[in-house]
């Protein structure tokens, strides 16, 4: 079978079709002229994805207390939690698997054909040293934070977490340039009066906990002004922050989408951590309305905190961490742990002349 490099979004795949530099017409999605893998001439992508499908094992072969909830065909595995293949079609999936994977189907063809299962899903000696949250869920794990031990939990596995932070780790030169806003007069503020809150007037924030200054920047002025909730006839001053040197922050809005063929990552680690690296990118993209407990902010304080703990050499690693815009779709926010990397290097002011509101009924 003859597919392309546009049936794919993972970036270590696409690199290995570019690297044979052979043009040619896809059998999957039909594009012409475009970088193509023939599985009957090239091999390197059968030792990845043979390796890859054998974490899973067949339902028959599962134990009898594998719940059968859990169990899907590998296609529609591959499709929901991996984000391998940019084609949302479990048929063309089936197709690409079976044709990179031809030796491993003909030895053993359940594995493509029937529902499959992760075993150590419910390998509790296998969790406690793999699992981010060792044996426990997600709710659990905030539960615990909530109202039993806020500063050291058992619950959480820290150096799982540090490892999948350096999957995700995201470079910033000097001179890059943000933005942060502030509710102001029609005066404006000045370029002085735009920076982080002094720690004795830091409220609690999705990254910061209360009386720990934290420096929030936005991609653009539309997000920011966006983010600070500004209502019609308000007037919002801008500031407009430049780098002082080169910083390395964590991208959290990519934590559910490492690539699972990268650096040393191990497959069956990546595989049993997925549901929880999800639930950090949904707690990250959560809503909250102003009358929403600040305890809902306990689970991103807690992982941010130890992401800025984070120390190689004796020096800090990462300066803040990225995650997306909850107020304006497709924009992107940075907290930053130590303000002083940002100058603040100009400031206008808005005035917001509307606002658009969508609604959707809630359904009792």
């Amino acid at each position: 079978m003859i597919f392309c490099e546009r049936c794919f979004c993972d970036e270590e795949i696409i690199s290995i079709i570019r690297n044979y530099d052979v043009l040619g017409e896809c059998q999957i999605c039909k594009s012409k002229n475009v970088y193509t893998y023939d599985t009957d001439r090239f091999d390197d992508l059968s030792g990845l994805f043979d390796e890859f499908v054998s974490i899973f094992t067949p339902s028959r072969l599962l134990p009898d207390y594998f719940p059968r909830a859990e169990m899907k065909l590998i296609k529609s595995e591959l499709l929901k939690n991996w984000n391998i293949f940019k084609s949302t079609s479990e048929a063309d999936i089936y197709k690409i698997i079976t044709s990179i994977c031809k030796e491993k189907y003909q030895h053993m063809p359940e594995l493509f054909d029937q529902p499959i299962g992760l075993e150590q899903l419910y390998d509790e000696e296998y969790l406690n040293g793999h699992s981010l949250l060792k044996t426990h869920t997600w709710n659990a794990f905030v539960d615990a934070l909530k109202n039993q031990n806020r500063f050291h939990t058992n619950y959480i596995n820290l150096e799982i977490l540090e490892k999948f932070c350096s999957y995700i780790r995201k470079t910033y030169k000097k001179g890059s340039r943000f933005y942060r806003s502030r509710i102001s007069s029609e005066k404006g503020l000045l370029p002085s009066e735009m920076g982080a809150p002094p720690s004795s007037k830091a409220s609690e924030g999705r990254v910061n906990a209360l009386g720990i200054s934290c420096l929030y920047l936005s991609d653009s002025v539309e997000t920011t002004i966006h983010e600070v909730r500004a209502s019609a006839f308000d007037y919002v001053s801008v500031g407009t922050f430049e780098l002082k040197k080169d910083i390395v922050v964590v991208d959290l809005k990519r934590i559910n989408k490492i690539n699972p063929f990268v650096g040393e990552l191990d497959f069956m680690e990546h595989a049993i951590n997925k549901e929880h690296l999800m639930k950090i990118n949904e707690e990250l993209g959560k809503t909250l309305r102003r009358s929403d407990s600040t305890l809902d902010y306990l689970p991103t304080q807690y992982i941010s905190d130890f992401i800025k703990s984070i120390k190689y050499n004796g020096e800090t690693e990462y300066a803040g961490v990225e995650y997306n815009s909850v107020m304006n779709a497709g924009g992107n926010n940075t907290a930053i742990f130590e303000p002083s990397l940002f100058e603040c290097v100009d400031a206008c002011t808005y005035r917001i002349n509307d606002i658009a509101y969508h609604k959707r009924k809630i359904d009792y």
